[in-house]
């Protein structure tokens, strides 16, 4: 399994961004987004299971919205009124297994990780 993200960038508070991950290798049953600001520890953004259902992080619900290609292809994260804490480095990460109810925000449910996209609102 292969995932490239792509998309971050520079926007100023209030702005948008969309970020993409592209996969490429086995089919994935979920993926999921995670971000790690400097000297925090990583956090859960948003998980799409393969059958479509999306899990979202209480605190960026509304805010976030994320989906993938009819194809499954590819993973995206449609960002609106960021805020600069919402800086940070973001991941795409995904399973070939199942991931448990309750668990699918778990980075540590997901075993393939791409290089990360940085994101800064400033």
């Amino acid at each position: 399994v292969q995932l490239v993200e792509s998309g971050g960038g520079l926007v100023q508070p209030g702005g948008s961004l969309t970020l993409s991950c592209a996969h490429s290798g086995t089919i994935t049953y979920a993926m999921t987004w995670v971000r790690q600001a400097p000297g925090k520890e990583r956090e859960g953004v948003a998980a799409v299971e393969g059958d479509g259902h999306t899990v979202y992080a209480d605190s960026l619900k509304g805010r976030f919205t994320a989906f993938r290609d009819n194809a499954k292809t590819t993973l995206y994260l449609q960002m609106t009124s960021l805020k600069p804490e919402d800086t940070a480095m973001y991941y795409c990460a995904s399973s070939v297994i199942f991931v448990p109810t309750g668990a699918q925000l778990s980075a540590n449910r997901y075993p393939y990780w791409g290089q990360g996209t940085q994101v800064t609102v400033s």
